[in-house]
């Protein structure tokens, strides 16, 4: 019943804890209400400020003003009904009536600014500063474009006052003005402090997070925009209060080529099309809206289905219509009102920037598929000149004889070519030349590119057939060299199957035989020769002589491949014909290319020698095996064949822990392809290895990087498990980095519907885990919570790995007493000790313990003192149960923090002799961890000396402890820790002594 001031006072200190939202303004209105019918206005007055906030937070600034009206009323009338606190807000939230009234087109500009001049008269009443009084001004000038500089210079050189607005506002008001100047840099450097963490309020960073990504990206700093992008965003996702600031984020993932992600965040801020309180702020979520639809739509994809306003269907060429229509009436409102064009203008500007990146830029984030161009939206663009990869001849022959030329030389940029060469005979912008050759030819070319690509796909029934209709053109054609390759690798192929038995292997080496014998009765009908052809052989149909080698090497590459397939399927003691058959297959392949001066066929046998002894663990082998594999890619003057041996010898000399040559190696790989238009080089889990070796070598901003990267070409891939992997280890490096709300945004995108449904249920557990610890190292407790409790339903059921059942009763047990849920906590405590008694997991019910310890004495005091007692009574009997040399488990440690906790519960209780006793209880346990217990063991003392000092009065007693202390830390390597004892002795020295 709200029938007591007494009562509605409570009922709202209850509702100020609630999070801003619709539930908090209509219980705020509500009691506004209650509040009026009381005769001292004293909880009307604390009513009427709590009704305020929730309009100020929640983007419902139209209603402020006539709040603050109230106010304002009763501050004149009976000001003894205001705290102090209370007092004090009256002069605040003259800015807010400021801000509010500028936010709505319909208030005439004279009545804002007639307002400010109210607010000066009134601080020059009070004897309170004018700086705040000159902010207001200025912001209406920014606001208007009119008169910015002189009224930013009247603000900025005045001097701070008790009513300013915060540093860390202050210091984005001042940065955005030189982003507005045209100055990016110089608006970074002011922007730091609150970039950097070191500035904070209810409002920052999140604010400034979104402002800064737009510079950032111009500045090329990509890597800072990716991570303000990933936490700023969280703290603004679904607030009305923070409308513009989404709309700043959906315009960075247009610029930042990231449409996909766009469609994501819009679809989770649907609400906000009904938010209609600060129309200024919606004018800036409406403009981020529609530079992602623009976006969308010129590239062809007006149809794509869109989340927008509730109570239709959405398309991206629909909505586009609906927003632009409501933002320019909007832009045209405020600019009627102002008398200026400044408001159009930004939001102009806005619409005209283009994507300030060539390629998405990697998130780490699992998101839709991206929003890819249209063909007929984004012509192919030509290659750039020494780039490596082909340019595309537009005349038909010159493009058949370029592919040819690309193909014998192994260039991977041919299937570009063969790809266009498809195109063009399919919508009959080319027909077939006789200076081409014979019609079948070509077909039979084209046949054995699309089993290629069909290969890659793992579809090999349907690139089996490909290669037969292929051979039987090539025999039409008398061309038995490549009618024998095309058959041949069409049965290598098959023994890479998961599903291939010894009978098939038998079989297809009985097959590979009798090719093999084939190939050497082709031989003898025409010796193969490595010479190079002069002039006039060329002419006279060396080319045809370059094909019958190239088709030989085939043969014997197709031999070596399925040798080493069914090598990696079988163990060594199942046949030992599988290995001579391999080292034969290899041997014969490498002797070859050495007698025809085929380099880079060599090296095609070095690879698989390499990765046969990599994995039966002679790295030395594989090492020196892929070495001389490069020195042969050197001297086959086909440098794109490097960058497969270079992936592979990066990854053994991570192995052998040399992460810097790795590096390099990996760069050089991943360079080469791309110059070369390796549309085959396996980009994704390249990157992958080349994060892993980076975050080695302590290049963590790296790793982050090209982590992300790797995770956005596994899913542009369909692997999703992988990239989920990949995921889980960026995670793992952003938060090693300190950048623990990154790493809670990259897990929680893992955990979307559509995402956890790719994934397997112990994949799903271990992101649903340390989600759930990031969101507690972040304070975001009652999430923790709800993330734990989510985990412990899916591992209920695990009867083959029962102590984690223990571990995340006991995670949740804590993340819910953290939350403040006790009731919920203490279930989930017993709950913990129950799987505990079933599965034995000590660590985790002894930290659970002391937590709880910890936890109850500060939330119930005195009361709480036995009760936490108790619980690190039960952290001791489970120690006891363990043995001192427990594997994996430092009891020492443990049972030293049981000592330490007690002795903290007992100085809050004002029982001194009993804490100090504890205090010394944990010195000589941490004493006994050696090297590493003399860190917990310097805390001890300090605490212990505290103890002593403040609780005992016995300061020379702790200024002796500390003294000796100190001394032993720097003598181990501790000048930090020494460093803590000595101010604290320091402290005890400066006191007077009686």
């Amino acid at each position: 019943m709200l029938d007591t001031p007494e009562a509605v006072v409570e009922a709202l200190r209850e509702n100020h804890d609630r999070p801003h939202g619709m539930q908090r303004t209509v219980t705020a209105e509500e009691l506004v209400e209650a509040a009026e019918v009381f005769d001292k206005p004293d909880a009307l007055v604390t009513a009427l400020l709590e009704l305020m906030t929730a309009y100020e937070f929640t983007g419902e600034q139209r209603k402020s003003p006539v709040v603050f009206a109230r106010l304002l009323k009763l501050w004149d009338t009976a000001p003894e009904s205001f705290s102090q606190w209370e007092a004090h807000q009256v002069f605040w939230r003259f800015k807010w009536v400021t801000t509010s009234l500028l936010q709505v087109p319909e208030m005439p500009l004279a009545t804002v600014r007639g307002w400010i001049d109210t607010m000066k008269e009134r601080y020059e009443g009070a004897g309170h500063g004018m700086q705040p009084v000159a902010a207001m001004r200025h912001h209406v000038a920014a606001h208007t474009g009119t008169g910015v500089d002189d009224a930013y210079d009247l603000w900025a050189t005045r001097p701070r006052t008790g009513l300013s607005d915060c540093e860390a506002c202050e210091t984005r008001h001042h940065a955005w003005h030189r982003v507005a100047a045209g100055d990016d840099a110089g608006a970074l450097d002011v922007w730091r402090p609150v970039l950097a963490g070191e500035q904070s309020c209810s409002e920052e960073p999140q604010m400034s997070q979104a402002r800064a990504l737009l510079p950032l990206l111009r500045l090329g700093r990509a890597d800072e925009a990716r991570s303000h992008h990933l936490t700023g965003y969280r703290r603004v996702r679904g607030s009305t209060g923070m409308q513009h600031e989404v709309g700043l984020h959906l315009e960075f993932c247009a610029l930042s080529r990231n449409e996909g992600r766009g469609l994501e965040v819009l679809a989770e801020n649907r609400p906000l099309f009904e938010a209609t309180g600060a129309p200024l702020d919606r004018l800036g979520f409406l403009t981020g809206v529609e530079v992602l639809l623009a976006r969308l739509v010129e590239d062809g994809h007006a149809e794509t289905p869109v989340a927008g306003p509730p109570g239709r269907n959405w398309t991206a060429g629909g909505l586009l219509a609906h927003v632009r229509a409501e933002a320019d009436r909007l832009a045209t409102a405020f600019d009627a009102r102002n008398g200026t064009t400044a408001v159009g203008d930004r939001r102009r500007e806005r619409l005209a920037r283009r994507p300030l990146l060539d390629e998405p830029l990697p998130l780490g984030l699992r998101s839709a598929a991206p929003v890819r161009a249209s063909a007929s939206a984004a012509p192919a663009a030509p290659a750039a000149a020494g780039s490596g990869a082909p340019e595309v001849p537009e005349d038909f022959v010159a493009l058949v004889t370029e592919a040819r030329r690309l193909a014998r030389l192994g260039h991977p940029g041919d299937s570009v070519l063969w790809a266009r060469i498809a195109e063009r005979l399919a919508d009959g912008s080319a027909a077939h030349d006789d200076r081409i050759g014979p019609e079948e030819l070509l077909r039979a070319e084209l046949a054995e590119e699309r089993a290629y690509r069909l290969r890659q796909k793992d579809e090999n029934a349907e690139s089996g057939a490909e290669l037969e209709t292929a051979a039987g053109l090539y025999e039409e054609l008398g061309l038995a060299w490549q009618a024998l390759a095309a058959r041949v690798r069409a049965l290598a192929w098959t023994t890479g199957e998961d599903d291939a038995d010894a009978g098939r292997d038998e079989a297809v080496r009985g097959r590979l035989d009798a090719m093999l014998r084939e190939a050497e009765r082709l031989k003898d009908e025409a010796p193969l020769t490595g010479e190079k052809p002069g002039d006039a052989e060329r002419a006279a149909g060396a080319d045809a002589a370059a094909d019958r080698v190239s088709a030989y090497f085939t043969v014997l590459y197709a031999d070596a491949y399925a040798a080493y397939q069914e090598t990696m399927r079988r163990e060594p003691e199942e046949s030992a014909s599988v290995p001579e058959r391999f080292e034969r297959a290899v041997g014969a392949l490498r002797a070859e290319a050495e007698r025809l001066g085929a380099p880079h066929q060599a090296a095609n046998a070095r690879q698989f020698a390499a990765d046969v002894a990599g994995r039966r663990g002679d790295v030395a082998l594989a090492e020196a095996e892929l070495r001389a594999a490069l020195v042969d890619v050197d001297a086959s003057d086909r440098p794109w064949r490097g960058s497969r041996p270079r992936a592979l010898l990066a990854q053994t000399v991570l192995a052998r822990q040399e992460p810097a040559e790795a590096v390099e190696l990996l760069h050089r790989a991943i360079a080469d392809a791309v110059r070369y238009d390796d549309a085959d080089f396996p980009m994704a889990p390249t990157y992958a290895l080349l994060g892993h070796a980076s975050s080695h070598l302590g290049d963590r901003a790296g790793a982050v990087r090209h982590l992300s990267e790797a995770a956005a070409r596994f899913d542009r891939d369909g692997e999703h498990e992988e990239a989920a992997g990949v995921r889980i280890q960026l995670a793992d490096v952003l938060e090693e980095s300190g950048r623990q709300a990154d790493a809670v945004a990259v897990l929680e995108s893992l955990l979307s519907e559509e995402s956890a449904a790719a994934l397997n249920e112990r994949m799903v557990a271990q992101i649903r885990l340390s989600l759930a610890r990031g969101l507690r190292e972040l304070e975001e407790y009652l999430p923790s919570a709800e993330e734990f409790l989510r985990l412990a339903s899916t591992v209920s059921g695990w009867e083959d790995d029962a102590p984690i059942r223990t571990l995340v009763a006991a995670d949740t047990a804590v993340a819910l007493v953290l939350a403040d849920r006790w009731e919920a906590a203490e279930a989930a405590y017993g709950r913990a000790l129950a799987a505990h008694d079933e599965a034995p997991n000590p660590p985790m019910i002894v930290r659970m313990a002391r937590e709880f310890a910890r936890l109850t004495a500060a939330a119930r005091g005195a009361e709480g003192v036995e009760e936490a007692l108790a619980h690190l009574a039960r952290a001791d009997a489970v120690l006891d149960g363990v043995p001192e040399d427990a594997e994996g488990f430092a009891v020492w440690y443990e049972r030293g923090e049981v000592h330490y906790r007690r002795s903290h519960v007992l100085a809050e209780a004002e029982r001194f002799e009993e804490a100090l006793a504890e205090a010394e209880a944990a010195i000589g346990v941490h004493e006994g961890g050696g090297e590493q217990g003399e860190l917990p063991r310097a805390e001890a003392v300090r605490f212990a000396a505290l103890v002593e000092g403040n609780g005992l009065g016995r300061t020379d007693e702790a200024i002796a402890r500390l003294t000796t202390a100190a001394a032993r830390c720097r003598n181990t390597g501790h000048p930090e820790a020494a460093q803590i004892l000595t101010a604290l002795r320091e402290e005890y020295l400066a006191r007077p002594r009686g």
